[in-house]
């Protein structure tokens, strides 16, 4: 460690220059190679050698020397000649086998030269960026499942819950694009909904109107006026659209005005020539389609009354006796009828009393009993012919539930009954039946009356005063021969295509097994009935029937749960299902031409209007869709062919009004009660089809055109006498003045 080391000279190499080396250059100087690897046989000497560096022996490694030279390192020079040996290689990738026994491996395929020597497989494994592409392409997988099921799940959720789903994925992933896109399909074209937009508590019009489904032609109406004014006035924020009420054409923002308490004497009688007058109107024009009363037990009692002046009738018998006055008034009224008939007062005086003696103020604590429920029916068919569609709707919920509180939903099996009470009683469940469907329709609300509790056998066929003959009494006793006698006129609808637990309540479905007793089928004990009116009203009790199941699996908001091509089934399913129920109509009873001089005018009248409305419900989905297609979404050729349908169906319709005005015919012959109705349902599809589909110019269009103006001649004249006729003629003036230009064909609005 003392030794003094010197620096080393260096000399330039003449060959290289700048380079120096760490020895003095010597020609005569031999190398020292006692360092060098023994085995090896030593190169000649070089004269010049460059990037050599010398490295010390393993003597003087170990073990110091201090004999040797100050310069313990000695060049190696390159060796000149080939050697014969194995040059050592990093392969890309080892085979298994050499990766679990940290072996080298040559890399070899399909074998390396390890595993040939050992006579064993080899095998090579995923490299890391196989693996990763492979658990990539799993993961990829399994979010496409993850976000199928969540948008099978997604109109499953509740509101706070598809909230919090759309906050979560916002618009950053392509599932959030799709749930929200689906939502929208569905909200959009199916026309039930489960949210309201409107506060129908804000106002006194609001609160007058209620809630209105999407069933209703009011809803229609309304959305082909906001679509309208949309296009030409873009309203971004939902709240500054105007309200639903906006296009209500009935009268229920108008309050009942008569005379008060101290005016009005309750039991004060119109002289008997009016009131035969009166009574014979309401049997002829009412009865018939609501058959709420017996028809001989109350004209029984009614020639009692007159006949003998000291007679003194119960309270709710005079509140009968007052709706019927009170009905026959108004239709009296709306007809412009000349003299006498209905001229004697005025139909709110008569409703007055019915009201003050059978439904004001402690009455409607009382216990009910049938002629509550008689009641009760009349006065909501009295609202509904006077525009009160919204205090028509809730007292025909409060008649309902007086008739399921005495039992007028189950079928009675009662000795202490006699057969031809058990009938009538029967007749009345099922008037209620007709109304709360009706006012279901127009409302666009759900059905009052729930199937699933009902086991009322259906009305039988045959006039009342028929019904004390001995073979026909017997069938409202025995349920065997009434079930046969029913399945030989009705159709039995099968089940509607949806989701598994659905169920389809048809009338003979409902009526055949609704009894506790083990019953078998049996041949009619009496012949198949003539036409009469009470065929006719079980033929419109049955149409009734699948009307509401069209409501219910189409417009309820559990619709929105199905895809389109699910309503589509169901629309084909319920089309098919209307004209076999057509087909099955006795001949007697075919609307097709609307001869005076056949019989049964008014009931072949009624029930063309309900196959028609009905009809409308079934296809009014698919116009709907083909009037605002969504983007990239072709229709169905179902779509197109059932909304040329509903096209069809609106425009004969309409052809079932004369060409000239008759008031006679439309409060005589034709449900008068809700024409309006009709008449704007057919209307407003025809504007929906000129305004969004039909080809300007064309045969259909003019066509199309035809009819609408026909409509409005039709309600300029019923506006005469009747409010509601007129709000609905100037919605419609209000329409024309505003998009006229958009129709497809011209309008002569003031012809």
């Amino acid at each position: 460690m003392g030794d003094k080391f010197h620096p080393l000279q260096s000399n330039p190499d003449p060959e290289y220059p700048g380079h120096t080396s760490g020895i003095q250059e010597n020609e005569s100087a031999p190398f020292i190679y006692d360092n060098l690897i023994p085995e090896y046989t030593q190169p000649p000497p070089f004269r010049h050698l460059t990037n050599t560096k010398p490295i010390p022996s393993t003597d003087d490694r170990l073990i110091p020397n201090p004999e040797r030279s100050l310069n313990p390192k000695v060049p190696i020079p390159r060796s000149a000649y080939p050697r014969n040996f194995i040059v050592s290689r990093r392969v890309s990738k080892a085979c298994e086998n050499c990766r679990e026994q940290k072996a080298k491996c040559t890399g070899n395929r399909p074998t390396c030269q390890r595993c040939q020597d050992a006579g064993i497989r080899c095998f090579y494994g995923d490299g890391k960026g196989e693996k990763m592409l492979k658990e990539l392409k799993t993961l990829t997988g399994q979010v496409e499942i993850y976000e199928g099921l969540l948008q099978d799940l997604y109109p499953l959720l509740d509101s706070s819950s598809a909230q919090h789903v759309d906050q979560t994925l916002g618009g950053r992933s392509v599932i959030a694009r799709e749930i929200l896109a689906s939502r929208v399909r569905r909200t959009t074209n199916l026309i039930a909904t489960d949210y309201t937009v409107e506060d129908f508590n804000c106002n006194g019009e609001s609160q007058s109107m209620g809630f209105v489904g999407e069933h209703s032609d009011i809803a229609w109406l309304y959305r082909l006026k906001r679509d309208l004014d949309q296009e030409e006035t873009p309203i971004k924020d939902p709240l500054d659209r105007p309200s639903i009420s906006s296009v209500n054409y009935f009268q229920d923002a108008t309050k009942i005005t008569g005379p008060g308490d101290a005016d009005v004497d309750k039991l004060v009688r119109p002289p008997q020539q009016i009131a035969n007058q009166l009574v014979e109107d309401y049997f002829q024009a009412v009865h018939p389609e609501f058959p709420i009363i017996g028809k001989d037990i109350f004209l029984g009692q009614y020639r009692s009354l007159y006949s003998n002046p000291t007679l003194q009738p119960g309270k709710r018998w005079m509140a009968v006796l007052n709706l019927i006055f009170a009905i026959a008034t108004t239709r009296s009224h709306l007809a412009q009828y000349q003299g006498q008939r209905g001229d004697h007062t005025n139909h709110v005086v008569y409703f007055t009393r019915a009201w003050q003696l059978s439904m004001g103020d402690v009455i409607l604590l009382d216990h009910p009993n049938i002629q509550q429920v008689q009641v009760e029916g009349l006065a909501a068919f009295y609202l509904l012919t006077t525009g009160q569609i919204n205090r028509s709707w809730r007292t025909i919920g409060i008649a309902i539930r007086s008739a399921v509180a005495i039992g007028l939903n189950r079928r009675v099996e009662s000795d202490n009954i006699v057969h031809l009470s058990k009938e009538i009683r029967y007749r009345v469940w099922w008037a209620l039946f007709m109304l709360d469907t009706l006012l279901c329709v127009v409302t666009g609300r759900p059905p009052t009356i729930t199937e699933n509790f009902r086991t009322t056998p259906l009305p039988l066929p045959y006039r009342e005063e028929d019904l004390v003959e001995e073979g026909i009494a017997q069938l409202i006793t025995d349920q065997n021969a009434r079930n046969a006698l029913l399945a030989s006129l009705l159709s039995s609808y099968p089940p509607i295509p949806g989701p598994s637990n659905a169920t389809t309540e048809t009338p003979l479905s409902a009526s055949f097994g609704s009894s506790n007793r083990t019953e078998t089928a049996a041949q009619p004990i009496v012949d198949t009935p003539v036409p009469n009116i009470s065929l006719s009203f079980l033929y419109t009790v049955d149409l009734a029937f699948l009307l509401r199941e069209v409501i219910k699996t189409l417009y309820a908001p559990g619709a929105t749960l199905r895809s389109w091509q699910e309503i589509e089934t169901a629309i084909l399913t319920f089309n098919t299902h209307t004209d076999d129920w057509l087909s099955r109509l006795p001949n007697e009873f075919h609307f097709g031409e609307l001869d005076t001089a056949r019989p049964f005018i008014r009931q072949r009248t009624s029930l063309g209007f309900q196959f028609y409305t009905t009809k409308l419900l079934i296809s009014q989905p698919c116009l709907r869709r083909l009037a605002r297609p969504l983007p990239d979404t072709p229709p169905s050729s179902v779509c197109v062919t059932m909304a040329s349908i509903c096209v069809q169906v609106a425009c004969q319709m309409l052809d079932m009004l004369p060409d000239e005005m008759d008031m006679n015919w439309l409060y005589g012959v034709s449900p008068w009660w809700c024409i309006l109705h009709y008449m704007m349902q057919s209307t407003t599809v025809l504007l929906e089809e000129l305004f969004a589909r039909a080809l300007p110019g064309s045969t259909e269009a003019a066509g199309l055109a035809d009819r609408v103006q026909k409509a409005i001649r039709w309600l300029r004249a019923m506006s005469t006498n009747d409010p509601s006729s007129q709000r609905a003629w100037l919605i419609y003036m209000d329409i024309f003045a505003r998009h006229g230009p958009k129709l497809s064909s011209k309008i002569d609005v003031d012809n």
